[in-house]
């Protein structure tokens, strides 16, 4: 059956088969646009965890979400299909993260990791594994790019980008990064840890390839950090959430703040989006909440407006989705999903739809 035929007898006002692929679509790798890979990856967590499980969750909640979306009704035609990721990286994540951990405690505590060459053994091995993901989530994103698809990668946690970004590194020779996100990110081997969670940004800014960093929602960050922001120059701005808030409280509207968000980016823009970026209560067991945040709808009308501008949208990172007692953090993270995936396609100038109108 061709992918057309199956457009024509899928109907997308059913609930979503079960053993189809995310949304309940019924295409496979080779007939759909977008191409997601799962990283479900949680090494370096050092407050909650649960990240490595964000994939399954969103997975598992994309089934139920209606497809005939107000800003991208025809989105659903271009195919959207995620990946199973390699089994080693979920055995690799448990064992790694188990030994993180040992290594977490006595510094807690107040230890020197190099005190206990058992532990420097350990912290040595966590950093190779890390630095193996990352290349062969490069090498995943890059295969399916030659194809000519549009690639996005779904952790996880924040460390997992990166290999993602090493990819498009490879095919553009300048990007800019839209980081939404309650922190920074931007500590250099935090705990030891030369890809920790905590350092996506500040590894990231080590590709030249990466012009400039735009962080938006910014409710936490350290000394050293700021300091190496400002060290970084004109490559990073920062939208910390008091600062917009205080704008909103004076007068200004979220559409004049979101048109100075895009403004200050490069033509090229990949977007990665931390689900603390949003208000607590839609992400309440994400690994390391913050008070504040952006609305889900504030967040969605940024990224419309990005996917309408003059800017080319080249992908995007959903990260740090952890699920709870409950489908909720999984819900949230699968409509996020799905408005990502439209804005990233209109960007990209494929068809989804004329908006709908009431």
């Amino acid at each position: 059956m061709t992918k057309q035929q199956k457009i024509a007898d899928f109907d997308p006002n059913q609930p979503g088969v079960a053993d189809s692929s995310i949304f309940g679509l019924p295409f496979t790798a080779e007939e759909s646009e977008l191409i997601i890979i799962p990283v479900p990856w949680e090494v370096t967590v050092s407050y909650g965890a649960g990240a490595s499980s964000g994939p399954e969750s969103i997975l598992s909640a994309s089934f139920q979400i209606d497809l005939h979306h107000q800003l991208y009704p025809e989105l659903w035609k271009l195919g959207m299909f995620i990946l199973d990721a390699p089994s080693h990286w979920i055995q690799n994540s448990a064992k790694y993260k188990e030994k993180a951990a040992i290594i977490i405690a006595k510094q807690e505590k107040g230890e020197r990791i190099a005190d206990y060459p058992e532990l420097q053994q350990s912290l040595d091995e966590i950093n190779e594994a890390c630095e193996l993901l990352n290349n062969e989530v490069k090498e995943l994103v890059l295969h399916w790019m030659r194809k000519g698809k549009k690639v996005a990668l779904l952790g996880g946690d924040h460390s997992t980008p990166l290999g993602y970004y090493q990819a498009l590194a490879e095919l553009n020779e300048e990007f800019g990064i839209l980081h939404l996100d309650a922190h920074m990110d931007f500590r250099k081997a935090y705990e030891g840890f030369t890809y920790s969670h905590a350092s996506i940004m500040n590894n990231a800014l080590e590709l030249p390839q990466v012009a400039k960093i735009v962080q938006v929602g910014i409710r936490d960050f350290c000394e050293q950090e700021v300091e190496s922001v400002k060290a970084a120059g004109d490559r990073v701005k920062v939208y910390t959430d008091l600062v917009l808030k205080e704008a909103g409280f004076e007068g200004k509207t979220w559409k004049e703040q979101c048109a100075e968000i895009i403004d200050a980016l490069p033509k090229k823009v990949a977007v990665s989006f931390d689900i603390d970026a949003l208000y607590q209560w839609y992400c309440p067991n994400t690994g390391t909440p913050v008070p504040g945040g952006l609305s889900f709808e504030q967040a969605s009308y940024l990224l419309a407006l990005l996917a309408d501008s003059d800017r080319e949208i080249i992908g995007f990172d959903l990260v740090e989705v952890s699920p709870g007692e409950d489908e909720w953090d999984g819900n949230v993270g699968a409509r996020l999903l799905f408005n990502l995936c439209g804005a990233f396609a209109k960007s990209q100038q494929l068809p989804t739809g004329a908006p709908i109108q009431f």
